[in-house]
């Protein structure tokens, strides 16, 4: 399986990182090894001083597709949650600012904790769906998925032209504003609506 991350997917977080506004999806890698799953505690990793959360709404693809028209993008995910995409972020500016790749800031061990998946028909509008995040209870992170710049059928449409989808990759569709580094002890918890999806501890 997949995990495939878009970034600079809502305005505002693209301005808190001074990018540039894409023309079309952003998007990236992480192999199977980064995924934390049932809530399990994520370790620090000794590598970084500036591991930072990026709260984003997952999909989980169900059927396998290439080239995918947009109008049948939505038959091809029936499952929707939240996920972190954490990124070391000091590792990821270093390498920007030498023109290397920077997978390595984003798709080392656990970091992509996923939470529990709901069926995508709980939901009236998956173009209007609120998500936040608190991190020791404190909300620091809050989106609504009518923000993205390019909503999910648009994401899956332009990703499956250059890879294959198939069942159980994972979507990352982008992070809100209000990004920031976690430490040791914080407690995270993750909402879709009104329903926690992910609550687990930073060691």
């Amino acid at each position: 399986m997949k995990i495939i991350c878009v970034g600079m997917n809502y305005e505002e977080h693209i301005k808190e990182m001074g990018n540039a506004f894409p023309d079309r999806p952003v998007f990236f890698l992480k192999p199977e090894t980064a995924l934390l799953l049932k809530n399990r505690p994520f370790f620090l990793p000794d590598f970084s001083h500036d591991v930072q959360y990026e709260l984003e709404v997952v999909i989980k693809i169900n059927k396998v597709g290439k080239c995918i028209e947009k109008r049948f993008a939505h038959t091809y995910y029936d499952q929707i949650g939240l996920g972190i995409d954490f990124t070391a972020r000091d590792i990821q500016k270093e390498c920007i600012a030498k023109g290397q790749p920077w997978e390595i800031a984003k798709g080392f061990d656990y970091s992509a904790p996923v939470g529990t998946f709901l069926p995508k028909n709980r939901f009236q509008n998956l173009q209007n769906l609120n998500f936040k995040l608190l991190i020791n209870n404190y909300e620091v992170q809050k989106g609504n998925t009518a923000n993205m710049v390019f909503n999910i059928d648009t994401i899956i449409s332009y990703v499956s032209n250059y890879y294959t989808l198939k069942i159980g990759d994972l979507i990352f569709t982008g992070t809100p504003c209000g990004v920031g580094k976690v430490a040791i002890n914080d407690h995270l918890q993750a909402f879709l609506e009104d329903e926690k999806l992910l609550d687990f501890r930073v060691k």
